[in-house]
């Protein structure tokens, strides 16, 4: 039998796995890669309001232009620098952190604080809450990773 430690440590590492491949399909500015990463439903939180997200049809169209806009300034990747973990449940855990965005010719970008709620079901964890703040806001203890 295992410790409550112990799965939690096991939720971490599958949470960051989803998020890394999360990363990996957002870096493709491809909409359809994204959505099987989202749990439906879905909400975004962004200094420009809250979006329910009731469907993946829903988020596409939140997604597309966001895409469009860094695909003309010529991005080329993203990747997540992880502050924080924290397991809330068997079936919720809490991971905030910094998305790095780089241009083609690897220059940075810019930096995006992130906050995700991650829910997991029976087809694993999904991305359930995106917020997105200012990059200094993202709380720097408890488990670092990446």
């Amino acid at each position: 039998m295992s410790s409550p430690e112990a799965d939690a440590a096991v939720n971490d590492d599958a949470v960051l796995r989803m998020l890394a491949g999360y990363y990996s399909a957002f870096s493709t500015l491809e909409v359809q890669a994204v959505l099987p990463y989202f749990h439906e439903p879905s909400l975004l939180i962004s200094p420009q309001g809250v979006i329910a997200a009731p469907t993946f049809a829903a988020l596409a169209t939140v997604f597309t232009p966001t895409m469009e806009g860094l695909r003309t300034r010529e991005f080329g990747r993203s990747e997540l620098s992880v502050g924080y973990v924290k397991s809330l449940s068997a079936s919720a855990t809490l991971v905030t952190g910094i998305a790095i965005r780089y241009k083609r010719n690897g220059e940075e970008l810019e930096r995006v604080g992130v906050t995700y709620v991650l829910h997991k079901g029976e087809t694993g964890w999904k991305i359930a809450v995106i917020i997105l703040h200012d990059a200094h806001q993202s709380p720097s203890h408890g488990k670092s990773s990446g």
